[in-house]
């Protein structure tokens, strides 16, 4: 059995979430409490006790994330696991990228939690609320949402930012062209199209402020070669050189996430087991919709006993 470790990204944060894991395990807290210590910040306390609306910020959420992910690998790397032994791949979805490459030991994990929270602040100021949005196009393809997006842009920023799964595609630019793609998806096959509730258009050109604060940001920070081969989201094909990760991360804030065609590349080199380490299963709900793809959650207690067995033998 070949096995990939894959990372979620924005949109699986949930109050409360990586508690049970700090209650359950003395190294999951110690990873929370290295977090808060690298950002100045009691973001742990935020994870657990909210307020949703604070925790929902992105640049509390991002390493909110990362910091679960994280916390769940720390458990398994103390039961046993060996990383390089077990996992052939590491991706993550977005702001997951930046999980894979904590994990995989590309980035020190304080490095990583103040990366994250530069990118959070820097997609929040990016672009002023209300003037862009993003839009799920359920049941068109790729090729469909692209040519939906050039028509309904009409001279402002409309693209294709995240190509998730067969037959759903976001799109992302400015509000009053998403506005115009929605009305229009019916005829380019979206059987529908659902407005996202983001507090920015991510993965389009209406970031570029952020890619370059990022170029900034990863030239300040050691980035070594993973242990593991990491699936970047602009290539959909693995990369090892720091130098080009350093590179790929910034492309990131601006390109579309290949994710579907990332679990292609996994699924057609050997790839028959993934793992969603971290919060919440929305990568593992698409995972399941591939054919011979066997994908579990790993996130809480009772998830990393079930699979522990299976990744340390």
């Amino acid at each position: 059995m070949s096995i990939a470790f894959i990372f979620p990204g924005q949109g699986s944060q949930a109050v409360g979430m990586g508690a049970e894991l700090a209650k359950a395990y003395s190294s999951a807290r110690a990873v929370f409490a290295e977090i808060d210590e690298a950002l100045g910040q009691n973001l742990s306390k935020v994870m657990w006790e909210g307020p949703e609306v604070e925790l929902t910020l992105t640049e509390n959420a991002q390493p909110a994330l990362m910091a679960v992910s994280l916390a769940a690998m720390r458990v398994l790397t103390e039961k046993g696991l060996r990383l390089p032994d077990r996992v052939a791949f590491v991706a993550g979805h977005s702001l997951g990228e930046y999980s894979a490459l904590a994990v995989s030991g590309a980035l020190s994990l304080a490095d990583t939690a103040r990366l994250l929270k530069t990118r959070g602040r820097a997609m929040q100021e990016a672009v002023p609320v209300g003037e862009g949005a993003m839009a799920a196009l359920l049941g068109a393809e790729l090729a469909q949402a692209q040519e939906l997006a050039k028509a309904a842009a009409d001279g402002e920023v409309c693209q294709a930012a995240n190509d998730n799964a067969p037959g759903q595609v976001v799109i992302s630019g400015a509000k009053t062209a998403i506005d115009r793609a929605v009305a229009l998806a019916p005829k380019y096959g979206a059987r529908r199209a659902v407005l996202l509730p983001v507090s920015a258009p991510f993965h389009c050109a209406l970031m570029q402020p952020v890619a370059d604060a990022m170029r900034a940001a990863l030239q300040s920070v050691e980035i070594k070669a993973p242990s593991v081969p990491l699936v970047a989201n602009v290539l959909a094909a693995p990369i090892s050189d720091p130098e080009e990760i350093r590179k790929r991360l910034v492309e990131q804030v601006t390109g579309m996430v290949r994710w579907r065609e990332t679990m292609d590349y996994l699924k057609a080199n050997g790839v028959t087991a993934v793992y969603e380490v971290g919060a919440g299963r929305v990568l593992t709900g698409m995972a399941r919709r591939l054919d011979g793809i066997d994908a579990k959650s790993v996130g809480t207690p009772d998830e990393l006993e079930a699979a522990a067995p299976a990744l340390v033998a």
